[in-house]
């Protein structure tokens, strides 16, 4: 087969959950398909970033940003030229006049489930006619697929249950989760030189979206202090609107006058990351919702314990290497963070979970799942 993949989140440009994902799916088949053919579809920014190494590879300029007009229109042209026999979009932003046929991963149902204003920087007019739109794009892609990847069952079941699509039509293939090499710094004077932490901290990973919960996750830290708990938090995440306002939300709480306490390092790079993870006391998925819930499983390979929300698709993929809390309750959230912080058998208890955990996941079985796809698609379409 001539098979295409939508390339655009590739790179480190990304930032995503969804970047990682298109970066490994796309080594892994590398080295196990030396049967079809691939087309790469690559924005100008991220085109650089992959070098193919299997002959059958090749990248196609696709200029188009996401969610945009251009991709919806000049898109489609683009892979009509190319006599794909199958098209593999990542996301669920699939062209409306994509030609068939095609595979679509669905990653979450987070702008379904969690339709706000808040969620946006746009006037509510405008937003609710951008979620309009998306709500049309995500029932065409979901309608016209000829199958869906999700990437957990809880995934799956949402969009069993909010689009009336059969469950045959879609198979789950799990993420995994990425290991770096630490930095040749103690991630104490890392901390401490850096962040100007000297308490232990919690760590968080991610962006500060509504749905993210963290305006709790900050209150509950506050909890903590109030309790004698010493204890910083950590947020790793892109500076954006959604980070400004939850900065002038901690502001307003006064929880940073007399030493730090809510520490925002911005975005870094894998290797700090790597030693953020290793020095933190617990990793914290306060979390409404999520559709895997990457960053969690990389604290447990790095031997840091995870307390987590008790919703969604996080007690499916963490299994019994966590603890959790109801994400609606502030002071259940400090609660469950107290108990384990102040029980060190329990710590370790979670860091064995953890390790053995990660070990089902794989990003090889998640190549060789999306490839059992292709090919099932390719036959049932054979004359």
């Amino acid at each position: 087969m001539r098979i295409g993949i939508d390339a655009r989140f590739y790179g480190p440009s990304a930032g995503t959950g969804i970047g990682r994902y298109t970066n490994r799916l796309i080594e892994q088949l590398e080295t196990l398909d030396e049967a079809n053919d691939y087309a790469i579809f690559l924005r100008h920014e991220n085109f650089d970033f992959y070098t193919p190494t299997n002959p059958r590879f090749f990248k196609v300029p696709a200029p188009w940003r996401w969610y945009s007009f251009g991709e919806q229109v000049g898109f489609p042209k683009l892979i009509r030229r190319h006599q794909l026999d199958l098209m593999h979009f990542l996301n669920f932003n699939v062209p409306l006049f994509a030609p068939q046929p095609f595979v679509v991963t669905i990653h979450d149902l987070i702008l379904s489930k969690f339709p706000t204003e808040r969620a946006s920087t746009l006037e509510p007019v405008f937003y609710w006619l951008k979620h309009t739109a998306y709500n049309l794009v995500i029932r065409a892609a979901v309608r016209r697929s000829q199958g869906i990847i999700a990437v957990t069952e809880s995934t799956k079941r949402d969009v069993v249950s909010g689009f009336g699509v059969s469950p045959a039509k879609i198979k789950v293939a799990y993420e995994a989760c990425d290991l770096a090499q630490p930095l040749p710094l103690t991630g104490r004077d890392y901390v401490e030189r850096r962040l100007g932490i000297t308490a232990p901290f919690l760590l968080n990973v991610g962006t500060a979206y509504p749905h993210k919960n963290l305006e709790r996750l900050v209150e509950a830290v506050g909890l903590l202090r109030e309790r004698g708990v010493r204890v910083a938090l950590v947020l790793v995440g892109r500076e954006d609107y959604f980070l400004q306002r939850l900065k002038r939300f901690v502001s307003q709480r006064r929880l940073n006058e007399h030493e730090p306490v809510i520490v925002f390092a911005g975005y870094v790079h894998d290797d700090v990351l790597d030693l953020l993870y290793r020095q933190a006391k617990l990793y914290v998925c306060p979390s409404l919702y999520e559709g895997f819930g990457l960053p969690g499983l990389e604290a447990m390979a790095r031997g840091l314990p995870v307390v987590a929300s008790n919703t969604s698709s996080l007690p499916e993929v963490y299994g019994e290497a966590a603890e959790y809390f109801n994400p609606q309750s502030t002071s259940e959230m400090a609660g469950v963070m107290r108990r384990v912080l102040g029980d060190e058998e329990r710590q370790r208890e979670l860091r064995a979970a953890g390790r053995e955990r990660v070990r089902r996941y794989s990003w090889r079985k998640m190549a060789e799942e999306t490839l059992t796809v292709y090919t099932t698609i390719g036959r049932r379409r054979a004359p």
